[in-house]
């Protein structure tokens, strides 16, 4: 979308049909969708301004912002990237570039991790091992009111980024933010213990959508040669710090979920169950301490 020529006028109706064929242009999965979004964010009005109002006039000043948006998205940044925001089990999270953007495929892990609890009233302890902007911590911590919880990583910009949304979702009270490698300084046991760990092939990155690739931090995907060296550090130190009878889930790349088990078994894990995103691909893998192997639900 060009930069219009100053004093020139358009309507919301015309600037969107114009962005979402720049965007389409560029490869943009939902290039309309996308569009409204950014012109939603320009006028500051919402989705209803966008369509029911088609037939209003711009100005130049809103036009000019909403052209440098659409070039930002048609150099395949993300919307979320751009907004500095994303929304993830209902919840309103700041993204910075220094931690993986949150997905609708890791909301998975956090419904199979809630349906494993009996009583979400019950004092749990979480654990997020790499926990970036601190998605699937403050997603369970919003389902379970006396809960609280620990989230570490090894990037001190993600913990900044966690913290402030736990801050933002009036969290702050029942997580704490600690520096640190997997769970290796750890000490004591929790009751749920989750991770999302990079897992894809270092020969894969560079064939990833440019959304990921470009703008995702390359700690946050790289899982080295296999995909699988975090699995090897953090599956044995997780089950370590895992009570008894509590659970254990990471979310998994695409056809790792046997490699994943193997790992969990050999640390003495007893694998529970996998669970399957929107595309019925493996996500997420369960387990539990052998402790603990009759029970089937905590809490």
């Amino acid at each position: 979308m060009n930069a219009p020529i100053r004093g020139r006028q358009t309507t919301i109706g015309a600037a969107l049909d114009r962005a979402a064929a720049s965007l389409g242009t560029a490869g943009v999965e939902q290039p309309r969708r996308d569009a409204r979004l950014l012109l939603a964010e320009t006028l500051g009005g919402g989705a209803a301004l966008i369509t029911g109002y088609p037939e209003r006039r711009l100005d130049a000043a809103d036009v000019d912002r909403f052209a440098v948006l659409i070039r930002r998205r048609s150099a395949r940044e993300p919307v979320s990237r751009i907004l500095g925001r994303r929304e993830f089990w209902g919840l309103t999270l700041r993204v910075t570039p220094h931690v993986l953007d949150p997905r609708p495929d890791s909301e998975t892990l956090v419904e199979a991790v809630l349906a494993r609890i009996e009583d979400r009233d019950a004092p749990l302890q979480v654990l997020d091992l790499g926990t970036g902007s601190g998605c699937l911590l403050l997603a369970l911590l919003s389902e379970l009111p006396w809960a609280r919880g620990l989230g570490v990583d090894i990037s001190p910009s993600a913990l900044a980024n966690a913290r402030e949304n736990a801050r933002i979702l009036d969290l702050s009270s029942r997580a704490e933010f600690r520096r640190g490698d997997w769970g290796r300084e750890l000490v004591g046991s929790w009751q749920v213990i989750v991770s999302n760990p990079p897992y894809i092939m270092e020969s894969a990155i560079a064939d990833l959508a440019p959304e990921v690739a470009r703008y995702d931090p390359n700690r946050a995907l790289s899982g080295g040669a296999d995909g699988l060296v975090a699995y090897r550090s953090l599956v044995p130190q997780a089950a370590r710090l895992l009570g008894p009878g509590g659970i254990l889930a990471l979310e998994v790349g695409a056809g790792q979920a046997d490699e994943v088990e193997q790992l969990l078994g050999a640390a003495g894990l007893l694998g529970l169950c996998r669970a399957r995103d929107l595309t019925g691909t493996d996500r997420c893998v369960l387990a539990t301490s052998k402790a603990g192997i009759s029970a089937n639900t905590i809490g």
